[in-house]
């Protein structure tokens, strides 16, 4: 029997054999050929696809390298930037050469197989499946896109222990910690056979998607992943010299200002593209994220403005990122106005997070990766349960027994809904957590991950890399 259920976003490892014949009706939808899958995609599905990588490609470079290196001092600036953009490129040829395989195909209920290795069979007469039966994208296409996801999310913990890592023990890290936390996470949520394939592949999908998880663009495969991973991190390695002594402010808010605009921008493709197909789905993540957004800056705007007296620019920029944190999971199954519900409740927490709770237990969470990811992944992965009911305007769960598979507001239970996504959270939290600290513990005691106590008092622009960003 066919789960009643829909994930973030479809995998296209197993969407490729040779079927049979044509489609049967209702739960008994037999498979389409390569033949059949060639003259079922729309032109601008793929357009918006591509543009939605390029937007996700532009979050991290330069959005993301901006953000973070304004948010630093002037010593390390130049050493944000370079490790974001090679994450970026590392990742890329990880993804290339294995993570694809990894992350989206069958294998396991926890990870895929090798059978995509050195992208093995993916070329442009392969497709990968959407969330309509009949309607297909150029795998090249999905293979791109997700690439991007996996570009951006070891590179947002890198604002965790920023100003005191050592750059070449944090590029194998995150070799590693792509390989043995990202792709199994990714795999768990976001991997499924497709809705062709369910009848001839019952069961073919990860962990934690069998189970039901909600996770429409990636609260819990890239910011509860990555903002765990920030937090452990930031513990091993310790405070930064002067810390809570020294002052340390950001050397550029209008850098981090751009940065943090670049990142709503490119955010509709994050969230908008991962319906797969330019729908009326995908209009409603792209409203949802705009108007979560909005809230959420405002939101944060108005708490300092009643705690500091003063509304500061760095606050409505975080308020902002944390609204974009919380829409992510909920965007494309929640409605416009519990969207903006959502974004005035997740800046008050992770506002609590960033400041009190960070006072409180004394870890250096440089940037905040912790307080605004993680936090807002999980304000956004326990919100998605409510926001997605029907009877609060939301979409519900798909129904891939009937052919057109719909929408299908009779199936959801926002009884049950929180229990499988508190699953999904703690699973999250536990998986990467205890991988981070591992591959963590193993590469501190060989390599070293701190740079020496002389050249975080330089500054690792110079300690790393021989330049520095201003020669003033």
């Amino acid at each position: 029997m066919i789960r009643k259920m829909i994930g973030g976003v479809v995998g296209a490892g197993a969407m490729l054999g040779t079927a049979s014949t044509a489609f049967a009706q209702a739960a008994m939808v037999q498979a389409p050929t390569v033949e059949q899958q060639a003259t079922m995609v729309n032109k601008g599905d793929t357009t918006w696809m591509l543009i939605s990588s390029v937007l996700v490609l532009m979050m991290s470079i330069p959005g993301l390298a901006l953000f973070y290196g304004g948010l630093v001092r002037t010593k390390n600036m130049l050493s944000v930037l370079m490790q974001v953009f090679m994450i970026v490129s590392i990742a890329g040829l990880l993804w290339a050469t294995y993570g694809y395989s990894l992350a989206f195909t069958g294998g396991s209920p926890f990870i895929g197989g090798f059978g995509k290795v050195l992208m093995a069979g993916v070329t442009s007469g392969t497709y990968a499946a959407t969330f309509s039966n009949n309607v297909y994208i150029p795998e090249l296409t999905y293979f791109v896109f997700q690439m991007t996801f996996a570009m951006i999310t070891p590179a947002l913990f890198i604002g965790a222990f920023a100003e005191r890592v050592k750059f070449t023990p944090l590029m194998i890290f995150v070799v590693l910690w792509s390989t043995f936390v990202y792709y199994p996470i990714a795999h768990m949520v976001w991997y499924w056979a497709g809705p062709d394939f369910l009848a001839g592949q019952p069961g073919d999908w990860g962990y934690l998607y069998g189970k039901g998880a909600l996770d429409f663009a990636g609260g819990t495969v890239v910011h509860i992943n990555a903002g765990i991973a920030g937090l452990v991190g930031c513990i091993l390695l310790g405070k930064r010299l002067g810390y809570g002594k020294e002052a340390t402010p950001p050397h550029s808010l209008t850098m981090t200002m751009i940065g943090a605009s670049l990142l709503w921008v490119g955010w509709f493709g994050f969230n908008a593209g991962s319906n797969l197909e330019s729908n009326g789905v995908t209009a409603v993540a792209f409203v949802n994220t705009m108007l979560a957004t909005c809230a959420a800056a405002v939101s944060w705007a108005v708490i300092e403005q009643v705690v500091h007296k003063k509304p500061s620019m760095l606050g409505a920029a975080t308020g902002a990122v944390a609204g974009l944190v919380a829409v992510t999971p909920a965007s494309g199954l929640g409605a416009p106005m519990t969207s903006i519900v959502l974004g005035l409740v997740v800046s008050p927490i992770c506002f609590f997070f960033v400041s009190t709770v960070k006072s409180k237990f004394k870890y250096d969470d440089t940037l905040d990766v912790f307080g605004v990811h993680c936090v807002g992944g999980i304000v956004g992965a326990l919100g998605t349960a409510i926001v997605a009911s029907p009877a609060l305007g939301g979409q519900g769960v798909f129904d891939y027994t009937v052919f057109p598979a719909a929408f299908d507001a009779s199936t959801y239970n926002i009884t049950n809904q929180p229990m499988i996504q508190i699953q999904a959270v703690l699973i999250t939290l536990v998986w990467s957590g205890l991988g981070t600290a591992i591959i963590w513990f193993v590469l501190d005691k060989t390599l070293g991950m701190r740079i020496s106590e002389e050249g975080e008092r330089e500054g690792l622009d110079i300690a790393d890399h021989g330049e520095r960003a201003y020669n003033y």
